[in-house]
């Protein structure tokens, strides 16, 4: 196996999204406390929100991110926040990038960008890489390591980490459908299919919350997650903290599981996945709840609730990009297609409100 071929790239800039290089060479230069003067911009291909760059100038390199252009959901995008609860997870959550610092002058790139340390090794995406040969056994195990860590962010003491105010963890499960379902509406575009059905669901069958508060990830996913070149079962850094807070772990429990497809799901789910969940091997989305209460403490009792709410959550998310995309504030050809991503959400949530899928 050639470990370089697994490392995750980062490649020529999209069309759209440039850096104004001179500006950010010359702002630099007195950060970083280096010569700037040959620095190189890449971007790294993931991503549809939060633009992710490599910078490099001589043997150094470093993240640049920034939000996406065209957005109008500032909230969703704010960089102080993402940077805040970096740094106040560097030393007790030992897998998040380190940032380095934070700027909110848009005369230099137009916009608030911080920067972090860059942590080299493997980025999951919709295929397993063909370089990288894991048996279902190694699979199972890589997975589960993978919803360990989750669980591990969830354990994290609020108190030592000075995240105690941050977010409001009470009342969290309703402003959750509340706010999904409002960000819904602003975001619906004439080819979008109704959701009301869903929302109605949602609030019918919210459950009480868990009484327990955790920083929470908000995003966490595969291709969210840095796995390690050497031993490709183990997880050395999670990214994409721009929609993390404090509250209820179960909702974020059911928001990653919102992408999760298994092999029993019907085949229209299953060919919009985003990460290779329903190979042999991959734990079901039962096996996941169950570790999952075994490494928490936590007790999932109404896993319909919260994984219908994570496919409606990703509907709204595709729909807002789309949004973007419909009214012209992007030309990333990519977003075209999130239409019928939203379509295809809501038609799994119709399977969990009718009990034809619970787990």
């Amino acid at each position: 196996m050639n470990n370089n071929n697994l490392v995750d790239k980062a490649g020529t800039v999209r069309e759209g999204e440039e850096l104004d290089l001179d500006h950010l060479k010359q702002y630099l230069r007195s950060v970083l406390a280096c010569n700037t003067d040959n620095l190189l911009v890449k971007q790294f291909p993931g991503g549809h929100s939060n633009l992710t760059y490599l910078l490099s100038s001589g043997n150094e390199q470093w993240v640049l991110r920034r939000p996406p252009y065209g957005s109008t959901v500032k909230s969703a995008h704010d960089m102080s926040r993402e940077f805040k609860i970096l740094s106040a997870l560097k030393n007790v959550f030992s897998y998040g990038p380190v940032p380095i610092h934070f700027c909110d002058d848009h005369s230099v790139i137009g916009c608030d960008f911080y920067l972090m340390t860059y942590i080299e090794g493997l980025i999951i995406r919709r295929e397993y890489p063909q370089d990288l040969n894991l048996s279902p056994d190694q699979i199972r195990q890589q997975l589960f390591n993978f919803f360990d860590v989750l669980s591990e962010l969830h354990s994290v003491d609020l108190f030592a980490a000075g995240l105690d105010t941050f977010g409001k963890p009470v009342g969290y499960v309703q402003r959750q459908v509340d706010g999904w379902s409002r960000r819904w509406a602003d975001a619906v575009t004439p080819d979008t299919v109704n959701c009301d059905s869903t929302i109605k669901w949602l609030y019918d069958n919210m459950p009480a919350e868990s009484g327990k508060a955790s920083v929470i990830h908000n995003d966490y996913k595969m291709d969210n997650v840095i796995f390690s070149v050497e031993n490709p079962l183990q997880v050395i850094g999670v990214l994409d903290w721009e929609m993390s807070t404090v509250g209820d772990p179960l909702m974020d429990l059911g928001c990653t599981l919102g992408y999760w497809t298994q092999i029993s799901d019907p085949d229209f789910f299953r060919e919009s996945r985003t990460m290779p969940s329903d190979v042999e091997g991959a734990p079901t989305r039962a096996e996941i709840v169950a570790r999952f209460q075994q490494q928490t403490g936590l007790a999932v009792d109404n896993f319909p609730f919260y994984f219908c709410f994570g496919l409606f959550r990703l509907a709204v998310i595709g729909q807002q990009i789309y949004y973007r995309y419909y009214n012209g504030l992007t030309k990333d050809q990519r977003f075209a297609g999130f239409v019928k991503k939203t379509h295809v959400l809501q038609q799994m949530c119709e399977l969990i409100m009718s009990g034809k899928i619970e787990s």
